[in-house]
């Protein structure tokens, strides 16, 4: 299975990247999705997720074909 990963924002400029592309044999979770695309890298506290541009919990299944998007909290006024 092939997941598109993106991140947003601060975290884009502190991994220096925009995304990747995972392959997975199996199916996975939006942390394991985190854990492979930055390998010992822990998320950061107060990190939002999507799957496929619906916020969703870090234990939320991920398919085949899924965009996962990872991004800090946003702030508004």
């Amino acid at each position: 299975m092939t997941i598109q990963v993106r991140f947003f924002a601060s975290l884009r400029e502190r991994l220096g990247r925009d995304g990747c592309e995972l392959e997975a044999a199996e199916g996975l979770t939006v942390a394991e999705v985190w854990a492979r695309a930055e390998p010992g890298q822990p998320l950061p506290a107060n990190t939002l997720t999507a799957v496929n541009q619906e916020y969703c919990d870090l234990d939320t299944p991920v398919r085949d074909g899924d965009e996962v998007a990872f991004f800090p909290p946003v702030t508004g006024g």
